[in-house]
Formats: C-alpha cells, structure tokens, sequence
C-alpha cells in the first residue's frame, strides 16, 4: 500500500473516532440527560484512549498522538457530562 493511500485511511479513520462523539454530546448537551451514557463503557473507553495516546508518545508516532488525544478530549467531555447530568 503507499504511503498515500495508508495516511488517506489513517486520516479518515481518526476522523471518525473523533466525530463519532459529537451526537452523544450534543443531545446529552440539550437534554441535560446523560442516563442512557453507560458509565462504564466511557470510563473504559477514555481508559483506552490515554493508553493509546500513551502509546503514540512513547513511540513517537505523531499521528497515534494527535487522533487519541482528539478522541480522548470528546470521550471525556461525554463521560463529564454523565457525571454533571446525573
């Protein structure tokens, strides 16, 4: 695969871990209602992005970086507002 064709994958797929937040965070937003979030499912996945983004630093691979640590600011906006929302 090039190097083009693996980066226009790489970037659409970060695009998507990053934008796949935004609708849960817009209706908890305008209901003030996070009851249906799963506290766990969140916990586990802003878990999972630090350790990405962990990962990303501890290997120098920039893109590694920049994706999780976009993900893990809207995982965890979501996650805060289950606990605002209560």
């Amino acid at each position: 695969m090039s190097d083009l064709a693996a980066n226009v994958v790489g970037t659409a797929a970060a695009l998507c871990s990053i934008i796949s937040f935004a609708p849960q965070m817009i209706k908890i937003w305008k209901e003030r209602d996070a009851s249906s979030v799963s506290l766990k499912t969140y916990s586990l996945t802003v878990t999972c992005f630090v350790l990405w983004t962990a990962y990303g630093v501890l290997t120098t691979a920039w893109p590694i970086i920049g994706a999780n640590a976009c993900a893990l600011v809207m995982a965890s906006g979501v996650l805060a507002m289950k606990w605002r929302f209560r």
